[in-house]
């Protein structure tokens, strides 16, 4: 398998491990200031990014507005557990053909526009965004008191850790 594919997978693993420690109520509590969202809200948006690459349209573009936004995602850990486990699967039998090109289509503030991409920068993208995202879940995991033990979980690879600052 291709090493962005199975950074990939690596990365969403993080969310199994996630949602095997939480409950309903604290994967869709959005008591955290300052934006109220929930951790399964940040999940669910994960989750939908990765759908929206896995299905392009008839034309070859994937539309990252595009996306599900199940709200059973983000309130029920299992409806997430078998959102997570379709996202997986599906990357798991996806072709190693990264260098195609592919038409990707977003909304960067000013209205959508369409970009051309080749699918192993989208998933590169896909990765990164997936860990910004779990830094942010971190901090609500932190601001709720629930203990989660993944020391890099929201880290980014590159990231100097603390004692190699000075």
């Amino acid at each position: 398998m291709n090493g962005i594919l199975e950074s990939t997978l690596k990365t969403l693993q993080k969310s199994e491990h996630l949602l095997s420690n939480l409950d309903d109520a604290s994967l869709s509590n959005v008591s955290v200031s300052p934006y109220y969202s929930s951790i399964g809200s940040h999940l669910r948006h994960i989750l939908d990014f990765y759908d929206c690459i896995l299905n392009p349209d008839e034309h070859n573009k994937i539309d990252l507005t595009a996306r599900k936004r199940n709200k059973d995602v983000e309130t029920c850990c299992e409806q997430a557990s078998n959102y997570l486990n379709h996202i997986m699967a599906a990357l798991k039998q996806r072709g190693t053909d990264l260098e195609r090109q592919v038409i990707v289509i977003d909304d960067l503030g000013m209205g959508t526009i369409e970009m051309p991409y080749t699918y192993a920068a989208l998933f590169a993208q896909a990765n990164s965004h997936t860990i910004h995202h779990y830094a942010i879940i971190n901090y609500i995991l932190d601001r709720l008191g629930i203990i989660f033990n993944d020391s890099v979980f929201g880290y980014n690879p590159t990231t100097p850790r603390a004692s190699s600052l000075n």
